[in-house]
């Protein structure tokens, strides 16, 4: 059965400015053009039908509903079956699209789980799609693989599992990425060093700042902390 003309892939995935402002990952903005950017293209490489959904183009009042909203919006275009991804998944790699467009031609459900509860992928059959059904799911938060993955399977004959990636979130997440740095391209690579290194600066000076001024700030346990960002 040839895919290309019931699936597509949808990239689910704010802007760079966005991004910024929710996440975080500080002066992470180079890091977030550069995600979106390599997922679009990992995404066409696959040669299926692939729509962006920037912030700009979401429609809703939560995450789940955006999401959801999404979806529908394909699906509404003619597809029957649907591979949604984000830009914040290094790792994925055009073989797991591929895969993925391969099992839900064969009718089943595909997911890849996350390493922070949630899921990197998730493939959908049409008919497996229900709308009050996603809302009422628990949308960025720790049980929400677990909760998907139930009702999936009610939904769905087989649900096949991918497996288990590292986001990026948070500056944790950066050093956690950086564990496997072996298949990061080598911008991802640079671009990732270079915000870890600008934090390990801010920390070392707000330290030195600290020690020179001893008595400004030994005993105001009532104010923040210096912060220089």
């Amino acid at each position: 059965m040839n895919s290309q003309g019931t699936t597509a892939i949808l990239v689910f995935a704010n802007s760079a400015k966005e991004d910024l402002a929710i996440k975080s990952i500080p002066k992470g903005e180079q890091l977030f053009h550069h995600l979106t950017r390599t997922t679009l293209k990992k995404a066409q490489n696959t040669g299926l039908p692939v729509f962006h959904f920037s912030d700009k183009d979401q429609v809703g009042a939560t995450f789940g509903e955006r999401f959801t909203n999404a979806i529908a919006n394909v699906f509404d275009k003619g597809f029957s079956r649907i591979i949604t991804i984000g830009n914040d998944t290094p790792h994925l790699k055009t073989q797991h699209l591929k895969h993925t467009a391969k099992q839900l031609s064969l009718g089943k459900t595909v997911i890849g789980p996350s390493n922070d509860g949630g899921f990197y992928l998730l493939g959908l059959q049409k008919s497996n799609f229900d709308v009050s059904g996603f809302h009422n799911l628990p949308w960025q938060r720790f049980s929400l693989y677990h909760q998907i993955s139930l009702w999936l399977r009610k939904e769905s004959s087989e649900l096949i599992k991918l497996p288990v990636l590292q986001d990026l979130d948070n500056e944790k997440d950066l050093q956690t990425i950086l564990s496997f740095s072996r298949s990061l391209s080598s911008i991802l690579l640079l671009l990732i060093i270079r915000l870890l290194r600008i934090k390990r600066s801010l920390n070392y000076t707000n330290q030195n700042f600290l020690c020179l001024f001893p008595d400004r700030f030994m005993f105001n346990k009532g104010s923040p902390e210096v912060l220089f960002v």
